[in-house]
């Protein structure tokens, strides 16, 4: 700088552009968000059918659940106030990622899920402390409960098929299920046929059946709660 030569301001040309710049930033970014979740949703579908083809009885439909019947799901098992879930069969983790927005922030969510591609898929893609992925049966529910130390489940949530089960592992999921529940916990069910409650209500009574047809397919979806303790007792 010479001296006695005051310094120059940024030219008001280049303040323009950068201020153009950052305006033009602030609205692309809701569409690069909304970009990379359609690439997100079109990757979920995609592994999706390939886990359907490779184990269509371990798969409950072709295509991951809709926004609606997610919106659906938070409410049946009450989430919102929940402090600990488990999901079984929780596939490319859609679901997943929705229960873990719906949480609070001092939840855990445990996911336990038989097919090894989409439990990996999950541990990789999904980073968030709350969540506890596990690999197995869902026979084994109360067996993962007790090696993490989780208490009791506020809800269990399951989209896997009880329809394709063997009748005798269909049953001991529906029995492990019942006896983990915290009193007054709720076990939510979602599923093209109602094979479910036939395994499910001698253990926990009639559910309450509702549909969501803003799906592909259309599905039920079957809520049974847990008996509350009884404080007179």
């Amino acid at each position: 700088m010479r001296h006695g030569v005051k310094p120059v301001g940024q030219p008001r040309a280049t303040t323009a552009r950068a201020a153009t710049r950052h305006g033009l930033d602030e609205r692309l970014e809701p569409r690069i968000e909304r970009t990379a979740a359609v690439g997100q949703a079109a990757r979920d579908s995609l592994a999706f059918l390939r886990g359907f083809l490779q184990h269509p009885d371990q798969v409950g439909s072709v295509i991951p659940s809709s926004s609606f019947l997610e919106s659906r799901l938070v409410r049946c098992a009450g989430l919102h106030t929940a402090r600990c879930v488990v999901e079984l069969g929780p596939g490319t983790g859609g679901t997943t990622r929705a229960f873990l927005r719906a949480l609070p922030a001092t939840a855990q969510l445990m996911t336990i899920e038989l097919s090894p591609t989409f439990h990996a898929r999950i541990s990789a893609g999904i980073r968030d402390p709350r969540l506890i992925t596990q690999l197995g049966s869902a026979e084994q529910i109360g067996e993962f409960l007790a090696a993490r130390r989780l208490p009791a489940p506020d809800a269990v949530l399951s989209g896997i098929p009880f329809s394709t089960m063997p009748t005798e592992v269909a049953d001991r999921v529906a029995a492990a299920v019942a006896h983990v529940l915290a009193p007054g916990g709720r076990f939510v069910a979602y599923q093209v046929r109602a094979h479910v409650a036939r395994y499910a209500s001698p253990y926990l009574g009639d559910p309450v059946q509702q549909w969501e047809w803003l799906n592909i397919p259309p599905v039920r979806v079957f809520t049974w709660q847990r008996l509350p303790l009884d404080p007179t007792v």
